[in-house]
């Protein structure tokens, strides 16, 4: 039998990262989720209506990959389904930071691109996808969040977040941050009429590579 016990290791890991989130503003209220891919089958995943920077053990809950209560909190987060359709076209992810960064989605909005500019961008986002608006919760937002997963690390979800994964919890969201601040150095560069600055392509070809 699975107790929450087991896995309160990997709730800790989020727990800190949900803290760090809503201090640095990348998230408010009940907004967010975070997720650990456990296995094949099963998922480790914050609760419907939590806060991020108030999280404790019996803020998780473990489901199968049709969102099956398997143990923990009664009710998964309502995002469930963007997290295990994302784990189910990636083998390679095992963590789910999903927020709500306010520059992101803001240059999203404007249609402009998010530019990569410095060597930690370029070495940890590498690439930016984005989605068209689907309200939460949906099939629609799961599945096209899930595509978009396949050819990029981070993804933005118009009018709503981000999505962004990695190897670990910590890897998924060092790229949430360098998201952000890839957003924040586009703005400033738009403000001072600039539309072409980027990360070099040809050091961006180098650590590509490596």
């Amino acid at each position: 039998m699975i107790t929450m016990a087991v896995h309160e290791d990997a709730a800790q890991e989020l727990i800190g990262i949900g803290a760090d989130a809503v201090q640095r503003g990348l998230v408010l209220a009940s907004g967010g989720n975070l997720s650990v891919r456990l296995d094949d089958e099963t998922v480790l995943i914050t609760r419907s209506g939590t806060w991020l920077d108030r999280l404790t053990i019996d803020d998780f809950c473990v489901i199968d990959m049709d969102g099956q209560l398997i143990a923990g909190a009664a009710r998964p987060s309502s995002e469930w389904k963007l997290h295990t359709r994302t784990y189910s076209s990636r083998e390679d992810v095992h963590s789910v930071v999903h927020l709500h960064p306010q520059m992101s989605l803001m240059i999203d909005a404007l249609g402009h691109d998010i530019r990569l500019l410095t060597m930690d961008h370029a070495n940890y986002v590498r690439k930016i996808a984005r989605t068209d608006f689907y309200h939460n919760g949906t099939d629609e937002l799961a599945d096209t969040a899930a595509a978009a997963a396949q050819k990029a690390n981070c993804v933005v979800m118009a009018y709503h977040g981000s999505s962004c994964v990695g190897p670990n919890p910590m890897m998924a969201y060092r790229r949430a941050l360098n998201l952000e601040q890839a957003a924040e150095m586009t703005y400033r560069l738009l403000t001072l009429g600039d539309r072409e600055a980027e990360f070099p392509p040809e050091a961006f070809e180098r650590i590509r590579h490596k």
